[in-house]
């Protein structure tokens, strides 16, 4: 009890700091983070397929790997190069399938592992938002590390930034974990988009749902705490065949039932602006 005390004290702390200003992005329209409290949920495949959704809705979108510790972009990308910078100082983002990027992976070998700090995070974070010559995007996507920690804090203090969509499974251990993560960003008066329910079912040919994680959580808790439900997301073997191969269904198939859900998605998070 007294460490849960402890932590909505420090939540809390953060959020008083409202009257510093927030900084926007230079180049970004509309920052949106991805988010879950836990890890395993899919919430990197998630980003890069929205990123890429939103770009086949005519918007140049751009995707920022904020997992300092266990970057994901550089693979499910498949982007295998350094970015560059011209004045010393600036890093200009790399590009692939129309998508502005920037990881931690990018600056680092693959095998080599992160210890680092709490500051030397914020620090990264930092670079990637204030040093990164981001151009002219209509929403810069944010993939977040799981949990309450560190970047999200550093994001909510000092960012502007404009929604957050929370990604889970409908697993009651995982529900228990969004419920802390919906209490964060409303503390931090972050909006938040909507809850996405992944790896929701499993489909088999002949059309039977099985569902694995259990059925209807995430919608359940969309409703008990008035927030959107932008929809499910099935457990299905393209999905992650793509993204280990470096291509991501939606662009490697836009026509693909899967692909199609995250466009319903797009459109809901693009019309949350307009």
């Amino acid at each position: 009890m007294k460490k849960t005390t402890e932590t909505n004290q420090n939540i809390k702390d953060w959020a008083s700091s409202r009257n510093m200003k927030k900084s926007p992005i230079k180049g970004v329209k509309h920052l949106v983070v991805v988010s879950s409290a836990k890890g395993g949920v899919g919430k990197s495949t998630f980003a890069a397929n929205l990123a890429l959704a939103l770009k086949k809705l005519n918007h140049s979108v751009g995707l920022l790997d904020a997992d300092i510790y266990g970057p994901s972009l550089p693979n499910i990308f498949n982007i295998n190069e350094k970015p560059k910078s011209e004045d010393g100082k600036n890093l200009i983002p790399l590009e692939q399938y129309g998508i502005q990027c920037i990881s931690m992976g990018f600056l680092t070998e693959e095998e080599t592992p992160m210890i680092w700090r709490g500051p030397m995070v914020t620090s990264a974070i930092k670079t990637f938002t204030q040093k990164v010559l981001w151009k002219d995007l209509d929403f810069l996507i944010v993939d977040m590390p799981p949990g309450t920690g560190d970047t999200q804090l550093t994001f909510a203090q000092e960012i502007k930034v404009d929604g957050a969509v929370i990604i889970s499974t409908p697993q009651k251990i995982a529900l228990s974990d969004v419920k802390r993560g919906i209490k964060m960003f409303d503390k931090l008066d972050v909006p938040i988009i909507g809850l996405v329910d992944n790896m929701s079912f499993f489909e088999t040919d002949d059309g039977k749902k099985y569902n694995i994680f259990g059925e209807g959580g995430v919608e359940k808790l969309s409703n008990d705490y008035k927030k959107n439900f932008l929809g499910k997301i099935p457990i299905d073997i393209d999905l992650r065949i793509s993204a280990d191969e470096g291509t991501p269904l939606v662009e490697k198939n836009p026509d693909h039932k899967i692909s199609k859900k995250f466009l319903e998605i797009a459109k809901k998070i693009k019309g949350f602006f307009h």
